[in-house]
């Protein structure tokens, strides 16, 4: 396995690892690291966020869920199917992550967390310094 797949490998289980976490956070009683993070990215630290609307716990659910299973996938073409087609792969990582940090770091500033941008650029480097050697392609 190349020092590419390693650290595309490392990135996609963070991201699954981040994924749960906020798919747990759609408990009650599990979701003490969300609201703390909420807090801290939402200032002032004031406890003002409570996750405990139905509706947020869903957001959360269902951003978790797809954020699991977007690791999950970025690990299977990190895999095999980076070596046997790099260039393709690639370029679906880097602008399925490009993507992502777009409209994350957007929404969060629509929604008064702008903080949460900096989290976001370490996601971001996680995926891209891996690829920092290869060609940046950006087609499909």
């Amino acid at each position: 396995m190349t020092s590419e797949q390693k650290g595309l490998r490392l990135a996609a289980g963070v991201t699954m690892l981040t994924g749960l976490a906020l798919a747990l956070a759609a408990v009650p009683a599990l979701n003490l690291p969300m609201r703390l993070l909420a807090d801290i990215l939402i200032w002032p630290l004031d406890q003002a966020q409570t996750i405990a609307l139905p509706e947020t716990r869903l957001a959360f659910a269902i951003a978790g869920g797809v954020l699991t299973a977007w690791g999950l996938m970025i690990w299977h073409l990190a895999g095999e199917l980076l070596q046997s087609a790099p260039k393709p792969v690639r370029a679906i990582i880097r602008t399925s992550v490009l993507c992502w940090f777009v409209v994350d770091s957007a929404g969060s500033v629509a929604a008064g967390a702008a903080l949460n941008i900096l989290p976001n650029l370490v996601f971001l480097a996680l995926f891209l310094v891996p690829m920092r050697g290869a060609r940046a392609t950006f087609a499909a």
